[in-house]
């Protein structure tokens, strides 16, 4: 049985926000669901999904795929125990917890929970 519920977001590094808010809003023709210039992230709705593509500016970014689990913690213990390496401890967002690890070919993943979200909400 998998830990995994669901894709939560997926993360594209860029150079230029603006450049990429341009992209996806305009050509693409996606909303933006959220927008963090402070924070060098900007989320672009897709259909009516929950899911969304965030661009971020963050130094040294790279591609990630999230997914939500029902708690990130008990997930990263199971995974440890399974040999997963992970790239740090559990860390907070807005949302919850969340950690990030690499496949064995150097994709990284990262699990996400909505932890500090009512659960109306999710």
């Amino acid at each position: 049985m998998s830990i995994i519920n669901n894709y939560d977001n997926f993360f594209l590094p860029v150079d230029n926000i603006d450049q990429a808010k341009e992209f996806y809003t305009k050509k693409l023709g996606l909303g933006i669901k959220f927008d963090f210039p402070d924070k060098g992230m900007t989320a672009f709705k897709v259909g009516s999904n929950e899911p969304a593509i965030i661009v971020t500016t963050i130094k040294n970014a790279k591609l990630a795929i999230w997914f939500t689990v029902d708690n990130v913690q008990d997930a990263y213990e199971d995974l440890k125990q399974k040999g997963v390496e992970f790239l740090s401890e559990p860390f907070e967002i807005m949302t919850g917890l969340s950690v990030e690890f690499k496949d064995p070919f150097g994709n990284k993943l990262g699990l996400t929970d909505y932890s500090k979200m009512p659960k109306s909400t999710i």
